[in-house]
């Protein structure tokens, strides 16, 4: 029998055959991690039946691009939004807060960061938002964009001949919105509290 076919000793692994088996696995897996954490691939999930509220008392990123989409909950309702890509977003503060129902009454899960701490910063911010107040300062805009053509914020992109819009240098003080999603790359949450409690106060 040839050296290759011998019977390894019990307890021993073939460490270069698994090598070759596993490395295009890992490979593709560090690969997608990559796109999606750089915003070419959208995080794909079922929303929760619950819209959060997220504030910051400013908020300011290198570029903006949005269209309208639609997200979905496990019952199959559809939510429609304004999903807003965020490229290298910084904001002062941030605070995040939903109302759940549970057997002891509704409960408030609240989050916040920033602030005297430092700081919060994220690469390819994306927001499905319902609703956006604040006070703006775009440094360019484009309203009317076909969507499919957005190419301020990489990798967000709608659908040909869907209505977009995109901005540069962008600064909005006194967030207030109501979202269905939220996600972002190498988020950076200095001063990182979380708190639940019966009816406690949201951010707004």
């Amino acid at each position: 029998m040839k050296a290759s076919q011998e019977r390894l000793p019990e307890g021993r692994t073939a460490w270069k055959r698994t090598a070759v088996v596993g490395l295009p696995a890992v490979l593709a897996v560090g690969a997608m991690a990559t796109m999606m954490a750089q915003g070419v691939l959208a995080a794909s999930f079922a929303v929760s039946g619950t819209s959060f509220q997220v504030a910051s008392s400013k908020l300011t990123s290198d570029g903006l691009a949005s269209y309208v989409e639609t997200d979905r909950s496990l019952d199959g309702k559809g939510h429609p939004v304004s999903l807003l890509g965020l490229d290298q977003a910084t904001l002062n503060d941030i605070c995040q807060a939903a109302e759940v129902k549970t057997p002891l009454g509704t409960v408030t899960f609240k989050l916040t960061a920033g602030g005297d701490a430092g700081k919060v910063t994220a690469s390819n911010l994306i927001i499905d938002a319902e609703d956006l107040a604040g006070d703006a300062r775009f440094g360019t805009v484009e309203l009317g964009r076909d969507a499919s053509t957005l190419d301020e914020t990489p990798g967000i992109r709608g659908e040909k001949g869907k209505f977009g819009l995109q901005a540069g240098n962008i600064e909005v003080a006194d967030v207030k919105s109501h979202a269905w999603s939220a996600t972002g790359g190498n988020f950076r949450l200095k001063g990182l509290k979380l708190g639940v409690s019966l009816g406690g106060d949201k951010c707004f």
